[in-house]
């Protein structure tokens, strides 16, 4: 979709894997006539019907009848309806993270590699909007483990993308006159917005929002 690549990755920090993840990762995926794997069916047929009825009136029944597999499958790998709710968004999370390690540790000046950042989760939360939507809608619904464990993936994303705005800042790239913290709220502000109006048939691609909100967030910080 139109995403750059620059400089080479760097090895990522440590991240302590959730018992999804685990579970998902150390059992063999039984796959269907086409090939795809039992709890991407299970996450798709989900993340359809939270999206068309919402998470609190979409049943366990529900969702393994339409991904075709039975509840011991479900409960095989997610554990409950909970589990399946926090990986429609973990999984995105963790592909924005890994791209934002990319931007950051490119060999690259620190305005390009803030400007790819920005641009991209953009570009990511567009290609999962119904996924973003229905966590924002939804998140209340989480237990207060999985609750905890969100909230600090997202601080630790936000973190990163904080530390880009201070290194250009410290560098004199960027204008100290406001705080990073508040230009992290500005664009996260933006990108969570998106749910409210992006439409894929409206006039704009996912590229040129996402390289719109980078040249205000760039214009921004600009001296």
């Amino acid at each position: 979709m139109g995403r750059s690549s620059v400089g080479n990755r760097v090895p990522r920090p440590t991240r302590t894997e959730s018992d999804t993840e685990r579970r998902v990762a150390a059992v063999p995926r039984t796959t269907d006539g086409d090939g795809t794997p039992v709890p991407q069916r299970l996450l798709a047929a989900a993340t359809r019907l939270f999206a068309e009825q919402g998470y609190d009136r979409t049943s366990v029944q529900e969702i393994v009848e339409a991904a075709g597999v039975t509840k011991g499958a479900l409960y095989h790998y997610f554990g409950s309806k909970d589990d399946l709710l926090h990986e429609v968004y973990a999984r995105v999370l963790r592909l924005q993270q890994e791209r934002l390690d990319h931007f950051a540790g490119a060999d690259e000046p620190i305005e390009k590699r803030l400007r790819g950042a920005a641009a991209d989760v953009v570009v990511t939360t567009i290609e999962n909007l119904d996924d973003a939507s229905i966590f924002f809608r939804s998140m209340h619904h989480l237990g207060p483990e999985k609750n905890k464990q969100v909230r600090a993936e997202r601080r630790r994303y936000h973190e990163r993308f904080r530390a880009l705005i201070e290194e250009g800042q410290r560098e004199g790239v960027f204008s100290t006159a406001t705080p990073a913290d508040l230009v992290v709220d500005y664009h996260f502000g933006s990108v969570h917005h998106l749910s409210t109006w992006y439409r894929p048939d409206g006039p704009l691609s996912p590229q040129e929002v996402a390289d719109h909100l980078a040249d205000l967030l760039l214009r921004a910080l600009r001296p």
